[in-house]
């Protein structure tokens, strides 16, 4: 079990070095975004409540939502097409999820529950 850790985990880095992304800063931006995509939710939901404009904090849900993406378009060099496709399909899978989370905490906001 131990030699297929190790030989994945040399496959995995080796990715990075023959794309020239280091998987190490990818996976830290995609996790370390992920507190702020949240409260950027969070910011879209109150703004939303208060009647303010919501087009600053999607701005900012859609950038940390796809910043490890950009590292990989800006870093990688030699990246098949098909990963550029599956990013896509991530992004708008990921956009279409998000959407309707979004839009059923604004419902929730709007018409609370009755206790």
């Amino acid at each position: 079990m131990a030699e297929l850790f190790e030989t994945i985990k040399i496959w995995f880095l080796s990715l990075g070095e023959n794309y020239g992304v280091n998987p190490i800063i990818f996976g830290s931006i995609y996790v370390g975004a992920i507190p702020f995509f949240t409260l950027s939710i969070a910011w879209i939901v109150r703004s939303y409540k208060k009647g303010k404009s919501i087009i600053l904090p999607s701005l900012s849900a859609t950038f940390f939502f796809i910043s490890a993406y950009l590292y990989l378009i800006i870093a990688g060099r030699n990246v098949p097409i098909w990963v550029y496709l599956v990013v896509i399909a991530m992004v708008v899978v990921g956009a279409y999820s998000t959407i309707n989370k979004v839009r059923g905490k604004i419902e929730q906001a709007e018409f609370p529950a009755d206790d």
